[in-house]
């Protein structure tokens, strides 16, 4: 299973930009799908995760700003950031708790997280 993240780019404060993050590879069911930020200097954080039954939540941070959506038929999540600040420069990480089929058991194993490889996002003020 493979998470590719696109979107992200250089934009000015008050912009907007809009994460894409597709899971493929195998056979796989997928439940919470999130977006992470890694600022420079600091510690991953979380920007928004949004279930399988369509239930997201926010960092206080973000809130009224950035909105999470997936298609499952697309095993697409995207992430639309608007009224962009300096502040939220970062290197964004799509992630993915996923259980893979198994052929040898006949099911799903356990669900793991799974990580994109991120994608740069700055912010010019």
């Amino acid at each position: 299973v493979q998470l590719q993240a696109s979107g992200g780019g250089l934009v000015q404060a008050g912009g907007s930009l809009r994460l894409s993050c597709v899971v493929s590879g195998g056979i796989f069911s997928v439940r919470t799908m999130g977006w992470y930020r890694q600022p420079p200097g600091k510690q991953r954080e979380l920007v928004a995760e949004i279930t399988s039954g369509g239930n997201a939540n926010y960092a206080d941070s973000v809130k009224g700003r950035f909105t999470i959506s997936r298609d499952d038929a697309k095993n697409t999540v995207w992430l639309q950031m608007d009224r962009l600040t300096a502040d939220d420069t970062a290197v964004y990480y799509c992630s993915a708790h996923i259980a893979v089929y198994s052929a040898s058991s006949g099911g799903l194993l356990s669900p793991r997280d799974y990580w994109g490889q991120g994608t740069q996002v700055t912010v010019s003020s």
